[in-house]
């Protein structure tokens, strides 16, 4: 028993003979004649189920009425088309596509939103023309932005799901995300920027013909992270952009994106990670050649004291030559001078058990108050280990033993100490023996 399918017809002659007269009738003037007669061999190869031919014939007429220049007639032939009943989806995809391709030719603002709109209808809903949709949605958003209006702009783009789009190739999906963070940061919506930051594949932006778009993400990651003073975060993104082949290729590039990592690994509060980074940074070859930040770097990896003034003497100029410290709304001098206290409250924790609050704020070049401060947030930061006496004007850097560790320690001694006696009896029980004692 077989089943009945309606059988496709090929209808192709009839509809490039109806193309070829229907175009010089459009040429002799009559546009509305040759499009009404082109609606009838459409409607002919829809009912065949002829998708080519279908196609070939709805694309004309959208073509006739952009070639007459009339695109209110074009608006309405669209949505006629689109809305007829059992409307094949490719030649919904083929006008959709060839209309796309008359916006940049377009020059009126008014006629080309009045186009984005209706295309933006008709392929509202229509997963086969999600990939339009979304491309039309990023045209309209560039043009808001371009107006200046950034909340409208951002209120169109971000809503864009286009992770879900399973025919859209991974390359334009990081494309959408990119321009959405950076339209949502415009418009200073920063959580947002970081949802969406979330959705990126790292692994695709290792692939290599993905290697510009991973240098721009990642630049964008560092606006999101500079809003949040968070170094570190903005240390490790430039290490990916310095990371990249393309970069590795790029000399210049390669120095000045490793010149960022050293400065942001410097301005990070001091910490575990911190010093990891830090050291490994220090380890690169390409940072021989530029030796200025070599030597700033194991400033801090040393433990040796680093005088405030002496680095600014030394240095000053050299950092000076990057925005972030000429910047007014920048506080990265305050920042990195809290580093240099850190590291040097790191060291004093390193060589004395104790010392009094006098004698720690003038190695530190600091008051008293500023001296206890800076000790204290090391201390939360579980940083360091120590006590202040305030009576006493004495800190502590040794942490006090506890009771049931000091016991379990002496115990752990003496059954070492008893292994090694039992072990020193055999061995002597055995020269007795080989020596017939």
């Amino acid at each position: 028993m077989t089943q009945a399918t309606k059988m496709e017809q090929d209808l192709s002659p009839i509809a490039d003979k109806s193309i070829q007269q229907n175009r010089e009738l459009a040429k002799s003037g009559k546009l509305l004649e040759a499009i009404d007669s082109l609606l009838i061999t459409e409607k002919q190869c829809r009912q065949a189920e002829d998708s080519p031919s279908t196609s070939k014939i709805c694309v004309e007429i959208v073509k006739l009425c952009y070639e007459s220049n009339n695109f209110e007639l074009l608006n309405e032939k669209l949505v006629l088309i689109s809305k007829r009943r059992g409307q094949l989806r490719p030649a919904i995809k083929a006008i959709v596509q060839e209309s796309m391709t008359y916006l940049d030719k377009i020059t009126d603002m008014k006629t080309k939103l009045s186009l984005i709109d209706t295309l933006r209808t008709i392929s509202d809903g229509k997963i086969f023309v999600e990939n339009e949709r979304a491309r039309l949605t990023k045209i309209l958003s560039k043009i808001k932005e371009d107006e200046g209006d950034i909340a409208s702009a951002a209120k169109i783009l971000q809503d864009l799901q286009v992770e879900t789009y399973g025919t859209m190739e991974k390359r334009e999906k990081i494309e959408f995300f990119i321009d959405q963070m950076r339209i949502c940061m415009n418009n200073k919506d920063f959580i947002r920027a970081q949802l969406i930051g979330n959705k990126v594949n790292r692994k695709t932006l290792g692939e290599e013909e993905n290697h510009d778009l991973k240098i721009e993400f990642f630049k964008q990651l560092i606006r999101y992270y500079t809003h949040n003073n968070d170094y570190l975060e903005i240390a490790r993104c430039y290490l990916s952009i310095y990371d990249t082949p393309f970069v590795q290729k790029d000399t210049a590039m390669l120095l000045s994106t490793l010149k960022m990592v050293c400065i942001y690994v410097l301005l990070s509060p001091i910490g575990s990670e911190q010093n990891d980074l830090l050291n490994r940074v220090y380890d690169y070859k390409p940072l021989n050649d530029i030796p200025a930040y070599k030597e700033i770097l194991n400033s801090f990896k040393v433990m040796e004291l680093i005088r405030w003034k002496s680095f600014l003497e030394t240095y000053g100029n050299e950092l000076n030559t990057h925005s972030i410290f000429s910047a007014q709304e920048k506080n990265c001098w305050e920042d990195i001078q809290k580093r240099v206290i850190e590291h040097n409250i790191r060291v004093i924790s390193t060589y004395y058990q104790k010392i009094s609050t006098t004698r720690l704020a003038e190695l530190l070049d600091l008051n008293l108050d500023d001296s206890e401060k800076f000790v204290s947030d090391l201390v939360t930061n579980k940083t360091i280990f120590a006590r202040i006496d305030r009576p006493a004007g004495v800190v502590t850097f040794v942490s006090s033993n506890d009771p049931s560790k000091t016991l379990n320690g002496w115990a752990n001694n003496i059954t070492s100490l008893l292994d090694l006696v039992e072990k020193t009896n055999h061995l002597i029980h055995r020269e007795f023996m080989l020596h017939k004692i």
